[in-house]
């Protein structure tokens, strides 16, 4: 059964029982003409009342002066009057008792104070009088199953998009209406459609939750530019990921706007795409990097078939396609696995002419008995037992003499296994690919295209199947105020929050310092919140062996500090014991405007500070997300250990992971960023060498506007 989002406006909206049409034209082909007659045309089931006091009839329908004549209450109006009228209309709507109103016309926050300050006063109107808006300066929604068209689209001219399994929420007009044209064109239904604009009111994370909750979608195509409540988002999408609903996004705007302070590498890393890219991982959203992909994932995900693992079969009439499909399958992290022994037995008895490992190349001599290619499939499925199967057949459904019998084999071939996703690729006439898609087949004109699906496909049910689990209700550390903490100061805050941390001493005085070295040789590190980069000015001397070196250090680490940062505020030297040999890593957290804290994750050196070889995750999350963060970055086989280097203890490294995201969870309100870096990842263990903590001096929780 389908978890169902908050009861909220959006039913009424959605799917009305009477519209009213203000401003309404009786020129169809104006703006506020074709909303009417997309209604008309499509057949809708509703009442439609066009609003306007200078016609007695519109298009054919009655046409009422003002909206409290209308001879009922309508759920939905449409509001085709310039900026300058809109609050009048708005109050007009609330006097009637309308539950919620769509704001077409443009000239409000987009265009300026004036315009911003006019969409505020619509606003506080509308909210007063329990009136949901959507919009201001959008394109208007659809509900294809009751021919409910309230929208001036252009893309609607040609034809009505039929009842399906898609639902489409886009913060673009253009770009919702480009994209409900091409999942039309590949033969996607599409019941619900709605366009967002300014989002004065209703915003693109309520939408998304009440698709998210309808039975009848089953795949969500969203177009996103930027989200003003994170927390209601991330819902709307643990919504989809529990209902195990695909939501395919276009996130535009990669730019590293999230980027702030210098003094810390977390914070210069963590731009906005980057935490918009690991909210979507984190939460099973497939982001689409073209138009061309995204129709391509929503129509594969429409069938609401999903792979158990990624095994992928390949038959093919020709050795160099299947090249390209295994070359492909690599690039989409799909594996072409080698047929088994005993079904590369039988497929050799049954095809002597053929390559019989996988990709299997059939060659041509395989269409002279149509019955070995669908004895073939069904060996490659049955006793290959592939999670996936592709054939390339190209352009021989266009033949008159092989089409009927190549799609009487494949069906043959394939008919046992519904649970298994079969994807064709073929160039042939649009009712007979249409065949094939309703006996279930994916179709693709290119092979490419159809690996990069399939992968998707994949990746969503990996992500799905990803256990949710929540972080540990920690409780918010009471020394964290605002601005850098030094590093004894930060490893403190964070030793008596529970992270275990060596031991090490914070020396005053050169003889402090020497008794603190009398254990071994040690690591000295001048201890000041005004001085967050100690290498650079000669804050640091690693190996000092001995007492009396270690006096030593302490004076010129000391002096050094006088020279080069005379202003600032010195506590001691740090006295450390030298740590063990192991890999290098960096863990931070920055804070997110909109998402709140996301904690970090890479390997140090060349690779954070060249490379940005780093993957995020928002705050808290627990192991199995921690170990997806840790396999995505692209040095990952360094952590297993290379030439003879020693791996690293994956499980510690995992629980401090974890527990970074619970501190910064649980301080998300007072924390600005976390550095642990270097953190030294050995066979057995790590040790956190250095630590930065930055409390925030603004003390909330992200919230909706910022």
């Amino acid at each position: 059964m389908t978890d169902r989002a908050p009861q909220t406006g959006l039913d009424h909206l959605m799917s009305p029982n009477s519209v009213a049409i203000i401003g309404a034209s009786s020129d169809p082909n104006r703006i506020s003409g074709r909303a009417v007659r997309y209604l008309l045309e499509g057949d809708y089931t509703g009442r439609i009342y066009p609003v306007n006091p200078k016609r007695d009839e519109i298009q054919g329908l009655k046409a009422y002066p003002v909206l409290a004549e209308l001879p009922e209450v309508p759920d939905v109006a449409l509001l085709f009057v310039p900026a300058a009228g809109t609050e009048q209309a708005v109050r007009d709507c609330v006097a009637a008792g309308v539950k919620a109103a769509i704001v077409c016309s443009a000239g409000y926050a987009e265009s300026g104070d004036e315009g911003r300050a006019l969409q505020d006063r619509i606003v506080e109107v509308a909210r007063a009088g329990g009136l949901r808006l959507l919009g201001p300066n959008c394109l208007g929604i659809f509900n294809s199953s009751i021919g409910f068209f309230g929208t001036f689209t252009q893309s609607l001219d040609r034809d009505k998009p039929a009842p399906g399994p898609v639902g489409i929420v886009s913060q673009s007009g253009a770009y919702g209406s480009h994209i409900a044209t091409l999942a039309r064109m590949r033969g996607l239904g599409v019941t619900y459609w709605m366009t967002t604009g300014n989002e004065a009111d209703i915003d693109v994370a309520e939408a998304l939750e009440w698709m998210a909750g309808r039975e009848d979608v089953k795949v969500i195509m969203a177009y996103v530019e930027g989200v003003r409540d994170g927390s209601r988002f991330r819902a709307a999408l643990d919504l989809a990921r529990r209902n195990r609903k695909p939501v395919v996004m276009m996130k535009v705007g990669r730019s590293e706007v999230g980027a702030r302070a210098a003094s810390s590498h977390t914070a210069s890393l963590a731009g906005s795409d980057a935490i918009y890219d690991a909210l979507f991982r984190q939460h099973g959203v497939y982001r689409a990097t073209t138009t061309e992909e995204q129709v391509d994932v929503a129509y594969a995900c429409a069938g609401g078939v999903f792979p158990k693992g990624d095994t992928l079969g390949v038959v093919t009439l020709s050795g160099g396609a299947g090249v390209l499909i295994s070359d492909a399958a690599e690039r989409n992290h799909l594996d072409v696995a080698p047929m088994p022994a005993e079904a590369a037995r039988v497929l050799q008895e049954l095809l002597p002419f053929a390559t019989v490992d996988n990709p299997v190349d059939t060659t041509a001599q395989a269409l002279n008995d149509m019955s070995l290619l669908s004895r073939n499939m069904e060996v490659m499925l049955e006793q290959g037992g592939y999670d996936m199967l592709l054939g390339f057949f190209s352009t021989l459904p266009m033949t008159r003499t092989l089409a009927v019998p190549l799609k009487q084999a494949i069906m043959a071939g394939c008919e046992r296994y519904s649970d298994r996703i079969v994807a064709l690729e073929m160039i042939g006439p649009e009712d007979m690919i249409r065949d094939y898609e309703a006996a279930g087949f994916l179709v693709f004109e290119d092979a490419d295209r159809a690996v990069q699906a399939l992968g998707a496909l994949a990746w969503i049910a990996r992500a799905w199947d990803r256990p949710e689990e929540g972080g540990a209700a920690l409780p918010a550390a009471s020394g964290l105020r605002p601005g850098a903490l030094s590093e004894h100061a930060s490893k403190a805050l964070l030793r008596d929050a529970g992270l275990p941390l060596p031991f090490e001493t914070l020396a005053t005085s050169a003889r402090e310092a020497a008794m603190a070295a009398r254990g071994g040789r040690v690591v000295m590190k001048i201890a000041s919140p005004d001085i967050l980069h100690k290498t650079e000015m000669g804050g640091v001397i690693v190996g000092v062996d001995g007492p009396e070196a270690a006096g030593e250090a302490y004076d010129t680490l000391i002096a050094s500090a006088a020279d080069k940062a005379p202003d600032a505020r010195i506590e001691g030297v740090i006295v450390a014991p030298m740590a063990p040999e192991g890999i290098e890593a960096i863990v931070g957290v920055s804070r997110d405007p909109v998402f709140g804290p996301a904690v970090m994750f890479g390997l140090g050196g060349i690779h954070v500070e060249v490379l940005k070889d780093v993957s995020f995750r928002l705050a808290p999350f627990g192991p199995s997300e921690a170990r997806a963060m840790v396999d995505e970055i692209r040095g990952r086989a360094l952590l297993d250990g290379v030439r003879g280097a020693a791996g690293a203890d994956l499980s510690a490294l995992t629980e401090l992971l974890v527990w970074v995201s619970e501190f910064a969870a649980a301080n998300a309100g007072s924390l600005e960023t976390i550095d642990l870096n270097p953190v030294r990842l050995m066979p057995d263990g790590l040790v956190i060498l250095d630590a930065l903590v930055v409390g925030s001096d603004t003390r909330r929780e992200p919230q909706k506007g910022d």
